[in-house]
Order: C-alpha cells, then sequence, then structure tokens
C-alpha cells in the first residue's frame, strides 16, 4: 500500500499527531545542532578588536574554558584582564598569553564567593581601577562552580548554597555592571555569559539544583541584556559549558 493511501485511511487525529512529532524532532535537532556548537563552527570568525575594543575581561581564566577561552582571545590579538582567585595561576596564564601570543595581560585577584563582603567590595574596586581608561570589548563571564552537587538541598550547610549563588549569580552581575559603562560610553561590545545546557536541555535537575537554578538566571540574565543593550551596539550572549570556541560565534 503507497504512503498516500496509507495517510488516507488513518484518524485525522493519528495524522495531526505524527504531524506534530515530526514537528517536535526537528525543534530538537535545530537546538541540538546549536548547543553541540556546529553551528558556530561554520561562522566566519570576526576582527574581534576590530569589531568590540583592544581589550578583553576574562574571568576564571586559570584552568578548563576560562583558560582556552583566553588563550583564544589572546591568539585574536586582544588584551587582556584576567580575574580570579589563585595569584600563582593568574600569573601562569598571564605569563603564557604574552609569551605565546604577544599580548598585553593584567591580573586581578578576586574570590567570587566574597562578593558583597568588605574584602569582596575591596576586590571590585581593584577590577574597576584595572579597567579603567582602558578600551574594554568583550567580558567573559566565566567564572562558576557546581560544587555541592549530587546532594539533598537540606543536606548542605546553606553557607555553601549562598556561596554558589555570590559566585555563579551575584559576582557575574555585578562585574557586568561594572564593564557594561566604558562600552555604553564607546557605543560597542560584548557580553558573553557562560551558562548551563542543563537549563536548556531537562525540565529539571534534582540533586543540582541551586547550580540549576543560577544558570537559569544566567539564561535570562543574557537574554534581558541582549534587549536592553542591542541598540547601544552592544551584543550579549550565554553560552552553555562546553562552546570553549564561543569567540567564533561574535
Amino acid at each position: 500500500m503507497g504512503t498516500d493511501a496509507f495517510l488516507r485511511q488513518q484518524e485525522p487525529w493519528f495524522v495531526s499527531l505524527g504531524i506534530l512529532g515530526a514537528l517536535y524532532v526537528a525543534v530538537v535537532a535545530y537546538r541540538l545542532f546549536h548547543i553541540s556548537g556546529l553551528a558556530l563552527c561554520l561562522r566566519q570568525p570576526k576582527d574581534l578588536r576590530r569589531r568590540y575594543g583592544a581589550w578583553a575581561v576574562v574571568t576564571g581564566p586559570t584552568s578548563g574554558i576560562g583558560r582556552s577561552m583566553a588563550l583564544e582571545l589572546a591568539r585574536r590579538g586582544l588584551n587582556l584582564v584576567l580575574v580570579g582567585r589563585d595569584p600563582a595561576m593568574l600569573q601562569d596564564i598571564s605569563e603564557t598569553v604574552s609569551r605565546t601570543h604577544g599580548v598585553l595581560a593584567k591580573t586581578v585577584q578576586f574570590d567570587f564567593s566574597l562578593v558583597s563582603t568588605p574584602r569582596g567590595d575591596e576586590a571590585m574596586r581593584r577590577l574597576r581601577e584595572a579597567v579603567a581608561g582602558l578600551d574594554v570589548g568583550l567580558l567573559v563571564n566565566n567564572a562558576g562552580v557546581a560544587k555541592p552537587g549530587v546532594v539533598y538541598l537540606h543536606e548542605v550547610d546553606a553557607e555553601a548554597w549562598v556561596s554558589m549563588i555570590r559566585v555563579n549569580l551575584w559576582a557575574l552581575t555585578e562585574v557586568t555592571a561594572a564593564v557594561l559603562p566604558g562600552m555604553v560610553d564607546r557605543g560597542r561590545g560584548a557580553v558573553v555569559n557562560i551558562g548551563s545546557g542543563c537549563t536548556v536541555a531537562l525540565p529539571s535537575v534534582p540533586f543540582y539544583s541551586i547550580y540549576a537554578a543560577t544558570k537559569r538566571y544566567v539564561a535570562q540574565f543574557s537574554r534581558s541584556l541582549y534587549v536592553e543593550y542591542r541598540g547601544k551596539g552592544i551584543d550579549v550572549q550565554c553560552q552553555r559549558d562546553q562552546l570553549t570556541h564561543a569567540v567564533s560565534h561574535l
């Protein structure tokens, strides 16, 4: 029996269900395509220095995604303001980018778990001083923590959750607010916030409740900032965890 004849024999609800199923599969495939980073790899890289500015601020640049982002931005010719909590590791990545790619690098020691405390306020003051007068065109908010995880909410001391919220949510917001004024004055810039695929792919993330909630904030914060600042020449996007070459999307 041919396909057309088979469909004519089916109930209308069956055909409608099949169409909806096909549309759902298409939407999921589209999202996976973008989340996987394949879409980014197909885009032609741009001159980030000319488009946005000569300097980039990267938080959490000493390992993982943050280190990869710092190295990639340096390779693309951007000078760096590197912000993290470990002085020795900051010095290491600073020397590496300067030696390997010949760019300038500044370091700012900042334990983001102390944001909104006197020590955190002092670190924020040092960050503002570090970027003052620089043509900062790109901010990468990469710093984040996922521990404690695989645990019931009531089994962990509240201070641990507060620390995670400070790092993943509060510090990201304050650093963005500190860097944006210069971008607004120059009429150009970009903010890249590192979120998590769990906020898109999963309806809930049990045993990682606080982490998932903070990353959901990052996604919504990014969407809202994009609308808020697009008229001022500033791009804002939220990238998911694994995209170490997210800058190619700008």
